[in-house]
């Protein structure tokens, strides 16, 4: 019966425990982080491209009657798809995150307000309705919601770049701390190391032991971290909707075809990133010694 072979480093090693728990949770935060910030750009675009072209204009102090013949006004406009006349219900629903069920009170005047929806591509659709209304003797406030839309690409450019730089930031320290414990690893195996050499073996055979060793750690870190990063944030978007928040720009966790490649990709990034630390840390210390 053919026995056994024993490997050249130890199958285990307590030292390595901490290496494990340092890339896992390194590993969790650069994948939440990409799927927080995939998830909020997808819902805030989501909103953008459903905010353009609407637009609200206020009217105060003009009854319903003088308010219908400014909405059908508006309807005439170039560029507008259409006018609608919102009701006393559809205004006290608008009022009532801030003001409660029971709205304003009837003696508080509110302005008539007429949702209005305008092709994307038409230009200056708010200026030609305000000019109209202005001619035609209303006093109006023409709200165009592509403003905030615009309002909001910009908080998502900057988002997206802190976003990227936590995840290259989290991805570095991952590559410094492995190589620190490729180093140290080698230190603690100095003698295995000198044996190898006076057996005839190259470097890159004695490197390729720690690679070995190293890529199936990160794997197994990033693995573990992508699945965890995955329950934190189903875990968080599920505590949002079951606490009653309503919200427009809430992400979403889709679970999409991009939602799984930064799932896969962890654990093979952490991986090659464990490999290659640990083969470029221990050639350069076997040349260093030479």
């Amino acid at each position: 019966m053919k026995a056994k072979e024993t490997p050249l480093l130890p199958v285990e090693d307590a030292r390595e425990a901490a290496l494990f728990f340092v890339v896992c949770a390194l590993c969790f935060l650069a994948a939440l982080a990409a799927l927080s910030a995939k998830s909020t750009y997808g819902a805030a675009r989501s909103w953008t491209a459903e905010v353009e072209g609407e637009l609200t204009v206020s009217l105060p102090d003009v009854d319903r009657r003088a308010a219908e013949a400014a909405r059908e006004l508006i309807a005439k406009t170039d560029g507008v798809r259409e006018a609608r006349l919102l009701t006393k219900e559809e205004i006290d629903d608008l009022l009532e995150p801030s003001f409660g069920s029971r709205g304003l009170p009837e003696s508080l005047p509110l302005p008539q307000l007429v949702a209005v929806t305008a092709d994307p591509l038409a230009q200056f659709v708010g200026p030609n309705i305000e000019r109209r209304l202005t001619e035609a003797g209303y006093v109006s406030a023409v709200d165009e919601h592509a403003e905030w839309a615009g309002d909001v690409r910009r908080v998502l450019g900057i988002a997206r770049l802190v976003a990227l730089t936590a995840v290259a930031l989290l991805a570095s320290t991952a590559v410094a701390v492995i190589a620190f414990a490729t180093h140290a690893a080698l230190l603690t195996r100095r003698d295995i190391v000198d044996v190898l050499h006076l057996a005839g073996a190259r470097d890159k055979f004695i490197a390729s032991l720690f690679e070995r060793r190293f890529w199936l750690l990160g794997l197994r870190a990033g693995s573990v971290g992508a699945l965890m990063s995955l329950g934190a944030a189903a875990a968080m978007i599920f505590a949002a909707r079951s606490s009653g928040a309503r919200s427009g720009l809430l992400p979403e966790l889709s679970m999409d075809f991009y939602d799984l490649l930064i799932l896969v990709l962890t654990p093979l990034i952490a991986g090659l990133a464990a490999r290659l630390a640990a083969r470029i840390t221990v050639i350069r210390s076997l040349k260093s010694v030479m």
